[in-house]
């Protein structure tokens, strides 16, 4: 080995390493955005979640006593004194989150600037007070004051409360819904504790408080429709109770009388803060409850999500960095054998015999060759393990944009694999992806597409009535994607190429033909000549795909020739001999598919255990037609092969 083929290695193991930090990065960075959610839902209720429901507890607490203290020209009383005390204290555990910095808040700034909103407008809170104290503030300016102060701390809830999809933002969701309706009972409290400390309830507040019995029920029953079921039945028990009973009854008579000229007639303060105070309280239990239960049912559930994080993430860095130190030691031992001087040894006096020669050790070149096969082997193992991750992180969509970027990975992932398979091919080697049984000869057209770029412009015809002994399927589909990927370079950007069978007395051909300037009577015949006879010695200079394609075509026992196609091109022929394939009568496209049927790549990632003769496929849905060229796109959605057939316009 020369220092050219070292640093030859060096640089495809360079780009190995790349391409697979890239993928545990890419892998790492999707898996990890689910803990981060969970982490951040789970922080946000605990630093800021439970100091704003106390301070929305105290302030419709303070809402309702000032409101009965200036209905009734009375002065501030020790109640109300106290009242102010505990949204002082629920206001302080506010500023101190906005001051604070928790690492798992990171992705939530925006839930810390609506709380930094929150106390700006606590902050205001003190001249409220103070025009009420000096008797410079009505009743309705004072109520709608504190509404817009509770209306700001619910707004500190937002989407980064839910951003994970699970039971628990769920749970959260209807949570906040249920304290939300619990906050418009407070407001109907707070306005007929008002009228009933006032004597007297006018006709802007019998309006209001007409809405307000409406809409409160409403969000009662909205709310109590998003709770789990053990939630559901106990809002549905305090429905019924009597004390909700009793609520209800007093309700409905003040709406009865809101026309009359004695609106408040038979409801004393008594009856309504028993029957409000109970309903409150019993709201807010079941508001806690709810909460509490939600939490531990979704903890098991976190603990496996932290786990599968920290499996993808650690577990991935080390198979990466093991990777790459053995990658560096072997190119440290081939650079020091290079510069090492070698000792000249004495020639025999005698030619060993053949018993000689079978017992020496093997040579320098030959444990090089099973370093590197071994080596190969290990990436090969490697990349189905991640073929597999991906069709499982392909299968929990989310949105389009994130599909689409994983199957442009899982596509790039194939590509890689066909090169490493190629590699341990070249080495007279056979890669570990094998099938016993025959297969669909369409469905392997369609697997070599699926391993080389610019898919979308291959189009394959759809009738195939044979299918290929299993032994041959992996050579057949990289031989193939071959002469594909040769077809799509040298043809222009805007062109196709064909893909089609033909039935041959000895067997059957398969068709690769492009639009593209097409080879002069001198290169077509040193073209064939390589795929006739490839050299013993390696590919000649430029001519690595045909030297490959020529190589693979007589490990299965085809045979490849080039011609020139009647549309200016060139058309590559794999002859497939009758040992090969076997004529089935299936392999059609859907029916009425036109003769030129544009498929999406089939997935051709792992063996057939199963030996029922199928490839495993996993492919995408044809899109809509494109604006620009009218090819068909790939969409999200996953479809049997049978659908997916689009005619190419």
């Amino acid at each position: 080995m020369t220092h050219s083929d070292v640093r030859l290695i060096r640089t495809r193991l360079a780009v190995l390493a790349a391409v697979l930090i890239t993928l545990w990065s890419y892998a790492a960075y999707v898996s990890s955005q689910d803990a981060v959610d969970l982490l951040r839902v789970r922080a946000l209720a605990d630093t800021l979640g439970q100091p704003i429901d106390r301070l929305i507890l105290s302030l419709q607490m303070e809402r309702r006593i000032t409101a009965e203290t200036i209905a009734g020209a009375g002065e501030a009383t020790p109640e109300l004194v106290g009242a102010r005390d505990a949204t002082d204290r629920a206001a302080a555990e506010i500023r101190e989150f906005t001051e604070g910095w928790d690492l798992r808040l990171l992705s939530a700034g925006a839930v810390r600037d609506r709380a930094g909103e929150l106390v700006r407008r606590l902050d205001g809170l003190g001249t409220t007070r103070s025009r009420m104290d000096t008797g410079r503030l009505g009743l309705a300016a004072a109520i709608d004051g504190y509404d817009e102060v509770v209306d700001v701390a619910f707004r500190v809830y937002g989407p980064e409360w839910g951003a994970y999809e699970s039971g628990l933002a769920a749970d959260t969701r209807a949570v906040i819904a249920l304290a939300r309706a619990r906050e418009l009972l407070a407001r109907e409290d707070t306005l007929v504790s008002a009228a009933l400390a006032g004597a007297r309830l006018g006709a802007d507040e019998r309006r209001r408080l007409t809405a307000l019995v409406g809409v409160q029920r409403y969000a009662n029953a909205e709310a109590a429709a998003g709770l789990p079921s053990e939630g559901q039945a106990e809002q549905q028990r305090l429905a019924t109770s009597p004390e909700f009973t009793a609520l209800l009854a007093l309700e409905d008579r003040l709406l009865l009388q809101s026309g009359t000229a004695n609106t408040l007639a038979g409801v004393t303060v008594q009856d309504w803060r028993a029957a409000a105070d109970t309903a409150l309280g019993a709201l807010q239990t079941l508001v806690t409850s709810t909460a509490r239960s939600s939490v531990e049912r979704a903890t098991p559930g976190a603990a496996v999500l932290i786990a599968r994080t920290g499996a993808v993430v650690g577990l991935g860095l080390i198979v990466v960095l093991v990777l790459l130190l053995s990658w560096a030691g072997t190119i440290r031992r081939l650079t020091e054998e290079l510069t090492r001087p070698k000792a000249a040894a004495p020639a025999p006096p005698d030619a060993p015999d053949a018993l000689a020669q079978a017992d020496a050790p093997p040579s320098r070149g030959d444990a090089e060759r099973e370093l590197f096969l071994g080596l190969t082997r290990r990436n090969q193992v490697l990349l189905r393990d991640q073929l597999s991750v991906l069709d499982l992180m392909q299968r929990r969509e989310r949105s389009t944009e994130e599909t689409g970027e994983l199957f442009q990975l899982d596509h790039l992932t194939t590509r890689i694999r066909r090169n490493v398979e190629k590699l341990i091919t070249l080495a007279g080697a056979t890669p570990a992806r094998r099938w016993r049984r025959p297969v669909p000869l369409l469905d392997v057209a369609r697997g070599a597409v699926a391993e080389v770029p610019d898919y979308h412009r291959v189009l394959i015809a759809p009738h195939w009535p044979w299918s290929l002994a299993g032994p041959a399927v992996t050579d057949v589909i990289h031989l193939l994607a071959e002469l594909i990927e040769n077809a799509l370079i040298f043809s222009g950007a805007d062109t196709t190429v064909r893909v089609s069978g033909e039935h041959r007395p000895q067997g059957c051909a398969v068709l690769v033909v492009d639009d593209g300037p097409g080879l002069d009577a001198a290169a077509l015949a040193e073209a064939n000549h390589l795929l006739s006879n490839p050299p013993p010695d390696g590919p000649p200079a430029g001519r690595t795909g045909w030297y490959a394609a020529a190589v693979l075509a007589g490990r299965c026992g085809a045979h490849v020739s080039l011609r020139p196609s009647r549309r200016g091109g060139a058309a590559a022929i794999v002859l497939l001999p009758a040992r090969l394939v076997t004529v089935t009568g299936t392999g059609r496209a859907p029916a009425g598919a036109p003769p030129d049927t544009q498929y999406p790549p089939a997935r051709t990632d792992l063996p057939n255990p199963s030996g029922d003769g199928a490839l495993p496929t996993r492919v995408r849905q044809a899109g809509p037609i494109g604006p620009e060229n009218g090819r068909t796109s790939l969409d999200t959605v996953e479809m049997p092969v049978a659908r997916t057939a689009r005619r190419h316009q």
